[in-house]
């Protein structure tokens, strides 16, 4: 089996800095669909120690929380890392790490404010081939970018099973990006993409499915012992 996990981008993070990336307004085209421009809205990048990886701001009741992929935020559970959106910068606390599956779940204490994220809606099963994807993650260096893509097929994998094959393109940095289908729904985290005789085929890109993730379990450690009695913790 030869494939690639997609690390994390080139950019060094000291490199990434509220000075250096634009928050200019961006115009979106109106042949978006309302889903693609509330996924590109809800799209971070995820600052580790070198370099970044993406990720997908979503709505848990009354909690935010970041999905992306676990080689990003590989640290031991409580690591802190810095999430980024086009107009913030957050704080967010590892407490969900799934290295077989290649998943991982922050915590943010404080919310963004510019966006409330997309609530929690995981597909109930897996796409079909031929069924049209989209996400919005940030290759390498580069800012924000929105991809389209379809279903192409489903690979095995030896120790964490079915795996979600898309034809659209993937690079270092995309690395966690949440896949959406049509309807809003969840379909899963990008991790990898294949390689052939040593070079990246960054149009075949490997998606571990949204049903891996036990989202009980990921809150269960946080809601323990928490004030208030959230929403989310009930």
């Amino acid at each position: 089996m030869c494939l690639l996990s997609l690390g994390v981008g080139t950019a060094h993070a000291e490199e990434i800095t509220k000075e250096n990336l634009s928050t200019e307004a961006i115009t979106v085209s109106d042949s978006m669909s309302s889903v693609e421009k509330e996924v590109r809205n809800s799209a971070v990048r995820v600052l580790t120690g070198n370099g970044h990886g993406s990720g997908g701001l979503i709505r848990y009741k009354d909690f935010q929380l970041v999905l992306t992929a676990n080689h990003v935020t590989d640290g031991p559970l409580g690591s802190t890392y810095l999430v980024k959106s086009a107009f913030e910068d957050k704080l967010a606390v590892l407490i969900y790490s799934d290295p077989l599956h290649d998943m991982s779940v922050l915590y943010l204490p404080a919310k963004f404010e510019h966006t409330k994220g997309i609530k929690w809606k995981p597909a109930s099963e897996m796409p079909a081939v031929g069924d049209a994807l989209t996400y919005s993650g940030y290759p390498a260096w580069h800012s924000l970018m929105t991809y389209r893509g379809r279903v192409a097929g489903f690979e095995i994998h030896p120790k964490a099973g079915p795996q979600i094959m898309l034809n659209t393109y993937g690079w270092f940095g995309c690395s966690g990006s949440l896949i959406y289908n049509i309807k809003g729904e969840m379909i899963g985290i990008l991790w990898g993409v294949d390689t052939q005789r040593g070079q990246v085929q960054e149009n075949m890109i490997w998606v571990a499915p949204i049903q891996n993730i036990d989202m009980k379990l990921a809150l269960e450690a946080l809601c323990t012992g928490m004030k208030g009695n959230p929403k989310a913790c009930r």
